[in-house]
């Protein structure tokens, strides 16, 4: 097979990204936008390590998984690569992918993982929508999502991911825009204005931020665009306007610098009882009634009785520090991000916890530091690259009991798992968590024991 030949393939199973997967005499190929059952007349688009790369040019068989109805951008938008499979197949779906990163990169056997846990609502759910600026072909400022693996913009006028207020909002932004013949930054020269809009929703509070990135240092006619966002039908209070200055040629999603318009620069969720400020830079989780059953289950893992030491290593603005608290006799919190940790300490004090307290610093630095304490359970929530071989190494020394273990990334979290049970620990149970239907992402929830007779 050469690229642009045409095939039939049958769809056997879906990969870690997204794909499908199927094969050609013998070799695989990973079919985007197909579902196991489909059978498919495809084109070869390019060749790499042994296998080949195709798109569906047309479906003799519809899987019975398959769905169409989702979203018309399904297909081109890069933005929910399962949208095209049936809500209980991507559960399935999710669970094999945990599985396999286990066995593959783990090297673990005959290890059961649970089933993937629902999310209440599988579409509707991101409280966080950042939507890319760009022009359409009569060069007119659009708003939406870019294509997958790509910087092309597709245009959208509705996001089912989020909820309805955050696409109003960027619909008028979008009219502000053009009928002000505002400029939309262009990646390749550099030049242009308007770059994203990022709306946060407070789905508790019913509080919102609406955030325009600017290649600048101001915005013409802002007080217009405000009173115009401000007019806006929803079922959310726009409590938070602002402008962040983001300048440099890079794909951060903000700059570092905020210009308050109107309001506060920040919004109020609560989330398991607690209330917390979230601001323009804050890490939040974007699945809010799914968070609160993320970190429930992470706590019942832990099986705390109430007076244990906990280490809450990249504990972020400090959610799950705060619930471990409830059931701990004192918790620690670390995080490198200085702005977290200042989020962390006000959490804390807004909800009159005072069992915890929270340190600034990088995990592997700290955690040597904190042997002394004595954890008896540490919660490991590390970014999408897995946790510091440092931390980790910092980690065995301190010899916790317990480690529940929060990923992002299967992969990653393989690895680590891999290392954990070469240095004393036995994987216990893992809990893949859907975080984020309609997507290939999936968090999982595991415990990892102490073995009885390990070396300290």
């Amino acid at each position: 097979m050469q690229t642009g030949e045409k095939a039939v393939v049958t769809i056997t199973g879906i990969a870690a990204g997204g794909d499908g997967v199927g094969r050609i005499h013998g070799a695989v190929v990973f079919v985007p936008g197909t579902c196991r059952g489909d059978v498919a007349e495809i084109q070869i688009e390019y060749v790499k390590s042994g296998c080949f790369y195709g798109r569906v040019l047309r479906f003799l068989e519809a899987s019975k998984h398959h769905r169409s109805d989702f979203c018309d951008a399904c297909g081109t938008c890069g933005g929910c690569n399962f949208a095209h499979m049936d809500y209980e197949e991507q559960r399935i779906v999710k669970r094999q992918i945990v599985a396999d990163a286990i066995e593959r990169i783990g090297g673990f056997h005959d290890i059961e993982v649970a089933e993937t846990l629902a999310a209440p609502r599988p579409e509707r759910y991101r409280n966080k929508m950042v939507f890319p600026l760009g022009t359409d072909q009569q060069g007119r400022p659009v708003g939406g999502f870019y294509a997958p693996g790509s910087h092309d913009l597709i245009p959208l006028a509705d996001c089912r991911q989020g909820d309805t207020a955050a696409s109003a909002w960027l619909s008028e932004a979008v009219s502000f825009l053009r009928e002000h013949h505002v400029s939309v930054y262009h990646e390749a020269t550099r030049k242009g204005l308007a770059r994203r809009l990022f709306v946060r929703l407070a789905e508790a509070t019913h509080q919102a931020m609406v955030v325009l990135t600017i290649n600048g240092d101001s915005l013409p006619h802002q007080e217009e665009l405000i009173n115009r966002l401000l007019a806006v039908k929803t079922d959310y209070r726009l409590t938070s306007v602002m402008l962040n200055i983001h300048k440099e040629a890079n794909n951060l999603l903000l700059g570092s610098k905020n210009k308050l318009l109107y309001g506060k620069d920040y919004i109020e969720d609560i989330l398991g009882g607690f209330s917390f400020r979230i601001s323009a830079h804050s890490f939040y989780q974007v699945n809010s009634p799914q968070t609160e059953r993320l970190y429930q289950t992470a706590i019942d893992l832990a099986s705390l009785s109430g007076g244990e030491t906990v280490l809450d290593l990249y504990c972020g603005i400090g959610t799950i520090s705060l619930f471990a608290a409830k059931h701990a006799g004192r918790v620690i919190g670390v995080e490198v991000v200085p702005q977290a940790i200042e989020n962390a300490k006000e959490n804390a004090e807004r909800n009159g916890v005072r069992n915890v307290e929270f340190l600034l610093g990088k995990a592997e630095d700290i955690a040597p530091e904190l042997k002394k304490e004595k954890p008896s359970v540490v919660f490991l929530d590390p970014p999408r690259k897995g946790a510091d071989k440092k931390a980790l190494e910092a980690l065995v020394t301190m010899a916790p009991e317990k480690i529940v273990y929060i990923s992002c990334n299967p992969a990653t979290l393989a690895r680590d798992l891999k290392f954990l049970c070469g240095e004393g620990y036995s994987l216990e149970k893992i809990i893949p968590v859907d975080m984020f239907p309609n997507t290939s992402h999936v968090e999982c929830c595991v415990l990892l024991c102490r073995n009885e007779h390990a070396s300290i």
